[in-house]
């Protein structure tokens, strides 16, 4: 596939030093370990560059989002710095001919066409960005963002996505305080909120992911040559089992010897939560099983509830724990505040919001549980 227009289509700038390129791509940064739902307000940042750059803006600042291109186009954002060059060069910036740079990325001997289509699709975002999105929509599948989806597409999306998951008693399981909820902006919170809690990911969903052959076929599509001869994988991760007493987990790097294990794990799934378990023991894994449960009582006593003074509290407490993100502490610091707010939600509805032990066990195991930043966690009964 040839992205990039001919040098002659695509006329260039040269050596024009007055242009401001800036990549609109939000990367999460360590705020969103602390808050979720943190905004980083990129628009407000362009906003004030525009402001700084004064009148005549316009044809000053630029900007693209260089990921979202990236994956769009190349399948990952390992092209990003690269097509962000390609931008920066078809506006003038970047005082090398187009000779040099593609030889030197021939010289490089990495990904070398990967990297070319990435040059060409940032000289096309910079010079005609409407032809770009016309391309896209003529050689990538368009994937609905959860924000786009109906509702039914959502709880399709969901069933399709519990299934592979863990089978039909998990779609099962899904549907059913669904079908209990009349109102369609409730039924939407439940949608996307019991999903979470009911497909944590764990170590078979991992295991899963991982052995999927299309997962292998991406990555060996992204890297020449063979996985062990021309490149090493390695495995981070930090299950619950290898962290001592409970405390914070931390990351161990495992080899390759790790894909006919993800093989073996990914073909058990029917273990999962039985007492023949062997990860499902732990803590954690124990409080997650809880909380889709706890979830399950909750929402029927407010579905009880449900009229239209008090609507907008049950979509608020369907939607709620979609904010316990995370692992490990982090997950359990989000878990507290979600507590806290739903005592108060559902005092308002006057229902009694279900905690189980294992959820309570969980909170109690934080360090200062009765204290977060100075705000009581009240743990409901």
């Amino acid at each position: 596939m040839v992205v990039g227009a001919s040098p002659e289509a695509l006329q260039t700038v040269r050596h024009d030093r007055t242009k401001i390129v800036v990549n609109a791509h939000a990367i999460p940064n360590a705020s969103f370990v602390q808050n979720p739902d943190a905004n980083l307000h990129a628009d407000a940042l362009i906003d004030k560059m525009r402001h700084a750059a004064g009148p005549g803006a316009k044809d000053v600042l630029f900007s693209c989002d260089a990921q979202a291109l990236a994956t769009r186009f190349l399948g990952d954002t390992i092209g990003a710095n690269i097509l962000m060059l390609g931008y920066a060069w078809q506006l003038g910036l970047v005082p090398v001919s187009l000779a040099a740079l593609m030889r030197a990325l021939e010289l490089n001997n990495i990904a070398v066409e990967k990297n070319k289509l990435a040059f060409s699709i940032g000289r096309l975002a910079a010079q005609d960005a409407a032809a770009l999105d016309a391309l896209t929509a003529q050689v990538v599948a368009k994937r609905v963002s959860l924000a786009d989806m109906t509702l039914a597409e959502l709880i399709r999306d969901r069933e399709e996505r519990l299934s592979a998951y863990g089978g039909a008693n998990y779609v099962a399981r899904y549907r059913a305080p669904l079908d209990r909820a009349s109102n369609e902006t409730v039924k939407h919170a439940i949608a996307v909120t019991f999903y979470k809690l009911l497909a944590v990911k764990d170590e078979y969903e991992v295991a899963r992911l991982h052995a999927d052959p299309a997962f292998r076929a991406a990555l060996a599509a992204q890297f020449e040559g063979a996985a062990g001869d021309a490149y090493t994988v390695k495995f981070n991760l930090a299950p619950p089992t290898l962290t001592a007493g409970g405390g914070v987990p931390s990351k161990r790097s495992f080899g390759q010897w790790m894909w006919p294990v993800m093989r073996g794990l990914s073909s058990l799934l029917a273990l999962r939560g039985s007492v023949l378990d062997p990860f499902g023991r732990t803590l954690e894994r124990c409080m997650e099983r809880q909380l889709a449960a706890d979830l399950e009582t909750t929402m029927t006593r407010a579905l009880a509830r449900l009229d239209a003074s008090n609507a907008q509290d049950v979509v608020a407490l369907a939607a709620l724990f979609e904010r316990v993100r995370g692992y490990g502490h982090v997950k359990l610091a989000n878990l507290a505040m979600v507590k806290r707010a739903e005592c108060d939600i559902a005092a308002r509805l006057g229902i009694d919001a279900a905690t189980g032990d294992a959820v309570r066990a969980a909170i109690d195991t934080m360090k200062g549980a009765s204290t977060l930043k100075s705000i009581p966690v009240v743990v409901a009964k």
